[in-house]
């Protein structure tokens, strides 16, 4: 049973978010590269564990019920599932070629005096396909590099760029840990939260190439990577079966498969090493699996005490003061907590996790359908997550250009560009409005 709002059970919360932040805070004062990711996640998230269950007026052994319930919630399984077959086939379609190709896919295409728009949209697309911004900018990032030496781009810009890239297709890939927690969190179909993404990153997403390709970056030709453009297509096809609405377990195993067949046909892709590949991509998610399940028992013990009903009411009650509109109340609330908590945590995923019941809340007293909470709360964490100095893929480039993070931070266009699209959308209300008929808010 669900005890009244109580802030005192966000304790266990906020000392996660003091243990995950404060390490990452001290390791990049002392210089340690990656700084935020010295201290594993599903590591930080045991103490606040141990204080939830200490916190509980339940029996000792309904808290532990309560915590292995919230473990194995339907919702928290189903996301894990879904990181295994995402890894599986990130890893055996980057191990047949298909990085390569969709690379030189991209290269091919593109004229020399629209390298930086290009760049970003090879990036946009091969995060889409891969489903990893970090993935993307480790393939990408020894090309772009030596494209932008070669043609006397500024590094700095160079580098937001790729990351701009690389965080489209992060939120909007439906094999991204992003998107499979948003959906999952949320309770929507991949294909609905795809189609919601779509109305605001396209836009953003055009607005960034005209701004890109006011900057004159000469006549250099790029070089091509040697590449089977056939590889390409296992991307393109769970992409396409996505949107058509498939289930997405079907989507990625029939993904992994097809990307199986093209190696052993192309690039005599053997069995032994598929099998390898399929265990090597399993455990690529370990963090985040681990992670997901913890958060999802720690979520639990939070819920039975109070604490997410706490922090609904009060979000609830700030957007209340602010707007009218019980729909842009609930996006505004989804967006204003997606933020807050990635600025905190310094990972998209993780934030999402973290709010992702907090928000379901506050758009089912919205009347904000799943579709939009779920995009929204996506988009909000990518937006954060790309422009902070010391997340990941900022650190990741400014160590690979030679750069300091804030640097490569401030030119990520694409994200500041992404988050005033996406507040113009909820103020016009339109998007919002524009979807399945709800039940009229009692608000």
């Amino acid at each position: 049973m669900t005890e009244s709002a109580s802030a005192r059970a966000l304790l266990p919360l906020g000392l996660f978010l003091a243990l995950f932040l404060g390490a990452g805070i001290y390791f990049q004062a002392t210089g340690v590269d990656m700084a935020f990711y010295q201290l594993a996640s599903p590591v930080a998230i045991l103490p606040a564990i141990i204080l939830g269950v200490l916190l509980s007026k339940q029996a000792f052994e309904e808290r532990i019920n309560t915590f292995v319930g919230g473990v194995g919630d339907r919702n928290i399984v189903t996301m894990c599932m879904i990181y295994l077959l995402a890894g599986a086939f990130s890893t055996v379609a980057a191990a047949t070629g298909g990085v390569d190709a969709m690379v030189a896919l991209g290269l091919h295409i593109i004229p020399a005096s629209f390298l930086l728009p290009g760049l970003f949209i090879i990036a946009a697309v091969v995060s889409t396909a891969m489903g990893t911004s970090m993935g993307t900018l480790g393939a990408l990032a020894p090309v772009a590099l030596g494209l932008g030496q070669a043609a006397g781009i500024d590094l700095a810009l160079l580098a937001g760029v790729l990351v701009s890239g690389a965080m489209f297709g992060d939120n909007l890939s439906i094999i991204s840990d992003t998107t499979i927690a948003a959906t999952r969190t949320q309770g929507c179909n991949m294909s609905d939260k795809f189609k919601a993404n779509l109305k605001i990153s396209i836009p953003a997403g055009i607005i960034t190439v005209l701004w890109l390709i006011t900057y004159d970056t000469g006549a250099t030709p790029p070089q091509v990577p040697d590449a089977n453009l056939w590889l390409s297509l296992p991307y393109f096809f769970i992409i396409v079966l996505a949107v058509m609405g498939l289930n997405v377990f079907a989507v990625l195993t029939l993904g992994i498969i097809l990307a199986a067949v093209f190696g052993m046909v192309t690039v005599d892709y053997q069995w032994v090493a598929f099998s390898q590949d399929i265990y090597t991509g399993f455990t690529s998610m370990q963090e985040i699996f681990l992670l997901s399940l913890l958060i999802g028992g720690l979520s639990a013990l939070i819920r039975q005490q109070g604490g997410l009903k706490f922090l609904a009411n009060t979000v609830g009650n700030a957007t209340k003061r602010l707007f009218k509109h019980p729909q842009q109340r609930a996006a505004f609330g989804v967006a204003g907590l997606t933020g807050l908590t990635n600025f905190a945590v310094a990972n998209n995923t993780v934030t999402i996790l973290l709010s992702g019941e907090v928000s379901k809340k506050l758009a089912e007293e919205g009347n904000l359908a799943p579709r939009q909470s779920a995009s929204l709360l996506d988009i909000f964490a990518c937006v954060v997550q790309g422009a902070l100095p010391y997340g990941a893929q900022a650190l990741f480039m400014g160590a690979s250009f030679g750069l300091t993070p804030i640097e490569v931070s401030v030119h990520t266009g694409y994200c500041f560009i992404l988050g005033a699209v996406a507040i113009a959308m909820i103020i016009w209300r339109k998007p919002l409005e524009g979807r399945e008929k709800l039940a009229p808010s009692t608000t």
